[in-house]
């Protein structure tokens, strides 16, 4: 269990970062634990035996699942991995709602409700030049009865 800890303790050191992109000292992340310095450095370097304790504490700091730093490789993998995953369903969803919410401007509004994308992707399948222009005329009087408001 020793070795898997500072495995992983090193990992989290090395990805999860402050703000500025530096790795958290031993002070910080004591501090952040709840221990001396001491008590960090001799977990970080193997040193010590950790607690449950301690794992519970430094988990907490560096904001990762229960039982990341003792948990055998596949519950570890798992766990890190619901987690990605939600954060990734989150974004998706947030996405999702800006999509569907309407558009202030008024050519957004028009080139959602009428598909213009897909219209000018299938015009670009047609046969022959006539039917192109065709469907550009026709996409240039729908842009044109649109007025765009000025910024």
């Amino acid at each position: 269990m020793q070795a898997r800890f500072v495995q992983r303790l090193d990992l989290l050191r090395r990805t999860r970062l402050k703000p500025n992109g530096r790795r958290y000292t031993q002070q910080e992340i004591a501090d952040g634990a709840g221990m001396s310095r001491q008590q960090a450095g001799a977990l970080i370097n193997g040193d010590r035996r950790p607690t449950m304790e301690h794992c519970d504490a430094i988990q907490r700091f560096f904001r990762v699942h229960a039982g990341f730093l003792t948990a055998e490789d596949p519950e570890a993998l798992a766990g890190a991995l619901q987690h990605t995953e939600q954060e990734l369903l989150q974004k998706l969803a947030d996405r999702e709602r800006a999509a569907a919410a309407p558009a202030d401007d008024p050519l957004e509004r028009l080139l959602q409700d009428h598909g213009v994308r897909g219209i000018a992707w299938r015009a670009a399948q047609l046969p022959t030049d006539q039917h192109r222009d065709k469907v550009a005329e026709w996409l240039d009087m729908l842009l044109e009865s649109v007025q765009r408001p000025r910024s």
